[in-house]
């Protein structure tokens, strides 16, 4: 691996991490860095961009699709066309044991849970990796999840079949950057997507953590947009994303991620709504930690553009309160454009939300943000919710004093 690591040409390397990128994100400078590191960087409260130090108007990380697909005819050249690299990296046939083991009725659950244990080691490692994708462990991986684990689904799961899951999804995850995502089509089929539910409703939170990533992986690859599209048809699935959001877990986090993603798919929004997802966000925002808070909030902005999602906004409690505290924050100003976005969008329609805004203290969040490090436009966006909230309130004043 120290001589695979050598090869590696600079363009496929993470200027974090400068490791192989694995999951590909470009920021609004243009500069690429892996998903995970970019995370990191972000979370720790850096609010620029590592390579050129820029302030980042725009925290969004947007998949780097032509990248990925780069790395992966690149890593196939040097690995898949080779007949003896199989032969070179696992000389004893290890490999086809293992996935004997996994495929065979007779072996027993705790085998093949050691099994998989031993599988999570090696789908860490680039050479054997592919050599796992080779072998076709990763569309095995995941009838294991889904036709055995889940076929389980009039039970409870017993804490045995848990672990199954939790270490199948361990290896299916780090070999899904570089795995045919068509494979996951296999959830189209009924069956399949309620052993998903299953999984999703009783599992462990590092089993939830882990179905969301991939459903986030899903309706982020064109490989998969139909499959995005059934599973942004199917209430009970929508339900079950969204019920994560008030978790307050790190299973929130990664379903703010995935319905994220779903929702970059337009006919997924509207559907979004009906299920609950505005109220949702909403939750999630009102008790996620503020570095986490920003994707969330892009989210509700982008679902208040539609009728249904502004009015189930209006309609919470909590929606005002939650937005005002979210206009300005002292550690960093990711998702206040939003914050104030969605608050014009509110207050626009509904006097009701232009009072409550107003008492709990939207005013002042306003100017601290206008005196802030933050970008032109929020700041921009910032003086208009201003001068509407100004307007719109001696109007209002008017009206009163007319009816007195």
């Amino acid at each position: 691996m120290k001589d695979d690591q050598m090869t590696i040409p600079p363009l496929f390397r993470c200027p974090i991490s400068l490791d192989l990128f694995t999951d590909p994100v470009t920021l609004c400078t243009g500069q690429t860095y892996d998903r995970s590191s970019i995370e990191k960087w972000l979370a720790a409260g850096n609010l620029t961009c590592p390579v050129t130090m820029q302030k980042l108007h725009d925290p969004s990380l947007v998949p780097n699709h032509t990248l990925r697909h780069l790395i992966d005819q690149w890593l196939c050249m040097d690995y898949g066309f080779d007949p003896d690299y199989l032969k070179t990296i696992d000389p004893d046939l290890s490999l086809a044991a293992l996935k004997h083991k996994l495929e065979s009725h007779e072996v027993t659950l705790t085998t093949k849970i050691e099994t998989l244990g031993k599988l999570g080691i090696l789908s860490k490692d680039l050479a054997w990796r592919y050599g796992l994708i080779q072998l076709g462990f990763f569309p095995l991986l995941l009838r294991l999840l889904f036709v055995n684990v889940g076929s389980r689904r009039q039970e409870k799961l017993d804490r045995d079949y848990s672990e199954l899951a939790e270490q199948s999804l361990t290896c299916v995850l780090n070999m899904l950057a570089f795995s045919e995502l068509g494979s996951l089509d296999m959830l189209k089929e009924d069956s399949n997507l309620a052993s998903f539910l299953v999984l999703l409703d009783q599992g462990t939170t590092k089993i939830k953590t882990s179905l969301c990533q991939i459903v986030e992986a899903i309706a982020s690859s064109s490989e998969t947009r139909e499959l995005c599209v059934k599973l942004g048809k199917t209430r009970n699935f929508l339900h079950g994303l969204i019920t994560l959001l008030h978790h307050n877990s790190e299973a929130s986090d990664a379903a703010a991620k995935a319905i994220s993603a779903l929702c970059s798919l337009d006919l997924n929004q509207e559907n979004i709504v009906k299920a609950g997802g505005v109220d949702g966000l909403i939750a999630y925002i009102s008790t996620a930690n503020i570095r986490q808070a920003s994707t969330a909030l892009a989210t509700l902005e982008l679902l208040l553009g539609l009728e249904s999602g502004k009015k189930a906004a209006i309609k919470n409690t909590s929606a005002v309160h939650a937005l005002v505290k979210m206009v300005f924050r002292v550690s960093d100003h990711e998702g206040s454009e939003s914050a104030v976005s969605s608050l014009l969008i509110m207050c626009y329609d509904s006097l009701r939300v232009r009072e409550e805004a107003i008492g709990v203290g939207v005013l002042k969040q306003l100017l601290l943000l206008l005196q802030s490090q933050c970008g032109s436009r929020a700041k921009n966006k910032a003086r208009m919710l201003l001068k509407f909230l100004r307007s719109m309130w001696s109007e209002d004043l008017s009206k009163v004093q007319c009816v007195a």
